[in-house]
């Protein structure tokens, strides 16, 4: 046996070992092809995500809009300054929370995304209606795994 593939742990039986190498490689596995996963979809569509991938909901900037005018004043002068006061709190909170939304929905936009749930890997793949993120991540692998 190569020298790379002998591993020693004193106290751990080879069978511990063994198992322990196979978790860990089938975990570093189930992302081996998938480097950049991107999910869209909205607070109606709840998807079960996987961990490391970049989700956007369709709908946050509606949401984030509504709690910025929630409670606003009739008057149009005391609504802005309440505005701009809510803006301006929590060190830009709220402002780096809308932009990153927005950004979100732009990016949906411009890789074309027709239906939600959409799981993308690499801005090029895409499986639709797929709620659980690593079923979706692992029939785009297998897709890849069987193309020259």
């Amino acid at each position: 046996m190569p020298d790379f593939l002998s591993i020693s742990l004193p106290g751990w039986p080879a069978p511990c070992i063994a198992t322990a190498t196979t978790a860990v490689l089938t975990a570093l596995s189930a992302g081996a092809f998938a480097a950049d996963v991107l999910v869209v979809t909205d607070s109606h569509h709840p998807v079960k995500p996987m961990g490391g991938e970049r989700i956007i909901e369709l709908d946050q900037p509606a949401r984030i809009e509504a709690e910025l005018s929630a409670g606003l004043p009739t008057d149009p002068g005391q609504a802005t300054a309440l505005a701009r006061q809510r803006l301006s709190g929590g060190q830009g909170d709220l402002q780096r929370r809308m932009r990153r939304a927005y950004q979100g929905v732009a990016d949906a936009w411009s890789l074309g995304i027709a239906k939600i749930p959409a799981v993308v890997v690499d801005r090029r793949y895409v499986v639709y209606g797929e709620p659980d993120v690593a079923r979706a991540v692992a029939r785009i692998d297998a897709y890849r795994s069987g193309q020259p």
